[in-house]
Parts: C-alpha cells; structure tokens; sequence
C-alpha cells in the first residue's frame, strides 16, 4: 500500500497526523463531548486502556493544557492504565497495570490522594477475528472488567464512557448500566465508520444499588461459579437507552474516499489555501506486539530463517514422494500376486 492510500481512504486518520493526535479515535472522544458535555466541571479522570495515547491527549489537551489558572491546572489529575507502556503526556500518570486487579484500583486512589474518580473512559477492545458474535462476547467481557474496576473507584455521581459492540444481546448491557447509572445512553461519533458495529454506551450519575459492595471477581473465570453467580443475582428489567450521533453531520464521512487535495471537492476548501503532504504517524506504539518481528526484519534474520524453513521443507519433501512411489509400487506388486494365486487355484 503506497504511502498516500491510507490518507485518500481515511479522512479522520489524515487529519489526526495534521492536527498532531496519536490516532483517529482522538476525534471520537472530542465528538461524544460535543454532545453529552461530559468534561464539565471535571478534573479528576481515569483513562483505562489507553495506550497509544489518543484519548489521554485529549483529556490532556482539553482538561490541563487548556487551563490558564496554575492553581486550576494543580488540581487536574489525569490517570492513564494500560499493560502497555505509552509515550509520556502532559499532566497525565502512567500506571502500567492490570484493570482486572483489585491492586490497580488502589493505585489510581492514591494518585487521587484518597478521592475518586469523576470521570472514566475506556476505549479497549480486544482483537477482531471476524467471527461477529465471539468478538462481541470477547468486547463485552471487556467492559464488564472496565466497569467492575469503575465502580471502585469512580465517585457518586460520576460519568462512565466505554466503547462497546452493538450486537444481538447488547440490551443485556444497557439493562446492566441502567442499575447503577440514572442516565445511559448509546452514541455513534461521525468519525466512527457506520459499517462497523461499534459504539460508545455514555452513563452518567453513578448510583449503585443500596449495598452493593464492588467486586473485580467473574464468575465465568471463578472456580466456584455457582457461588459466586448467587452472590450477584437480582431482579433485572429491560431498559430503553436513546441512540445518538455524535459530531457536525455536515462534516467529513468516515467511509467516503476523499482526494488528497480537498481544493478539488469542494470550492469552500480554497479559502483555507489547504495543500496535502503527507505526514508521517505522530507517536507509534512504544512496545507493539510486532516489535520483535520488526528487528529480525530489520537485521535480515526473518529472511534467513524462512530460507531455513523452506530448505527443510523442501528436503523433507522427495523422502516423502520416495515412500509414497515405494508404497504404490508394493501394492501394485501385492496386487499382481493376488491375481496369480487366484489364475493357479482355477
């Protein structure tokens, strides 16, 4: 793929090189805002699967940069988890840990000083394999460890943002949140493709059930499920949770192909003497899954071990067509004698 097919395909993902974000998903979290206001009066956030950074540089850019007052900007505290590392932001603390461990809640407190959360957003998913209703599985159980870690340690009150899969049992989901949250709602950003079945479930004013006592434990993992499956039951009922489009409808279409110069689309593009160059990615990822493929690449080490491979292989392959000649060659030979025995017995 050439260098410039990607920025003709993906307009958001251009424009998130131009304006210096991490990644596209940086304008998804910019566009539920627009809408829901869920940065309002808000200095305290957790960002829970953060690496690469997109939405951490927001929270950044629109919660501490942005601030002018150096008291104000003091009081910001904004808290990234992931099990990746990620390069540094601006007012933002890394925490390299595990959202599934009690351990990680306690942290995020401690940056807090011992308050919690007003804010918590979660972009993670798991990697797609195509199979539609695995991966929404897969995507649910996701955020249901977002969410058990959530409600250690956001405040009453406070806002839930998580990216789910609109599948078949997704108002499983909106009848769960509507439990603990007074205000759910589903919203679609402009910059989300509309072929994708992704989504983003916006909760707000936390409000967990008279004695409910946060857990991180899943029965589906748990040893003794029917125990803990007991310990959770209670009655449930449907919920109808408003579907919203979020970001300017006369903006750019996330599935459209656009040319590289806008001028050519567009005279409205001429006044802002817009010219294309292509940019390179921001901040790719500091220890990415392929890192190690890339080195051996890089050294030239990948090609001699395929080479290695295919000499093996390809010396492994005329003992095989050996055996396979020598085995049809004896049946032939079982099958000629068979025929002379039966002729001598006639």
């Amino acid at each position: 793929m050439g260098k410039t097919s990607k920025d003709k395909r993906d307009i958001y993902y251009r424009l998130a090189k131009e304006e210096g974000w991490r990644a596209r998903s940086a304008y998804k979290l910019l566009q539920i805002d627009e809408i829901c206001k869920i940065f309002d009066g808000v200095f305290r956030v957790v960002d829970l699967c953060a690496a690469p950074g997109s939405w951490s540089q927001v929270l950044s850019k629109k919660l501490y940069v942005s601030e002018k007052d150096d008291e104000k900007r003091k009081r910001v505290k904004i808290v990234a988890v992931d099990l990746q590392p990620m390069a540094p932001l601006p007012g933002v603390i890394q925490l390299q840990g595990d959202i599934t461990e009690v351990g990680t809640a306690q942290q995020i407190i401690s940056y807090f000083d011992g308050s919690l959360a007003q804010l918590v957003v979660c972009d993670g998913a798991p990697d797609v394999t195509g199979l539609h209703a695995f991966d929404e599985y897969m995507q649910s159980q996701l955020v249901y460890s977002a969410f058990s870690i959530t409600s250690h340690i956001l405040q009453n009150g406070g806002t839930f943002v998580s990216k789910i899969f609109r599948a078949k049992n997704v108002n499983l989901l909106y009848a769960q949140m509507k439990c603990f949250f007074k205000e759910v709602s589903c919203c679609k950003p402009k910059s989300s493709r509309l072929s994708s079945c992704e989504a983003f479930i916006v909760c707000k004013n936390y409000s967990p059930p008279e004695g409910y006592k946060p857990t991180l434990v899943n029965p589906i993992l748990a040893s003794d499920y029917n125990e803990c499956l007991a310990q959770l039951e209670g009655p449930m009922n449907a919920a109808l949770v408003p579907f919203m489009a979020c970001g300017d409808l006369s903006g750019f279409d996330s599935d459209r192909t656009y040319p590289l110069n806008l001028e050519e689309l567009s005279n409205e593009f001429k006044q802002f003497d817009y010219k294309y160059s292509h940019k390179d990615v921001l901040q790719p990822p500091t220890e990415p899954a392929y890192k190690k493929a890339c080195e051996m690449k890089r050294n030239a080490e990948l090609e001699t071990n395929l080479d290695q491979q295919r000499q093996r292989t390809q010396s492994k392959k005329p003992a095989k067509n050996r055996e396979a000649k020598e085995e049809s060659q004896n049946d032939v030979i079982d099958e000629l004698e068979e025929g002379c025995f039966e002729r001598l017995l006639l």
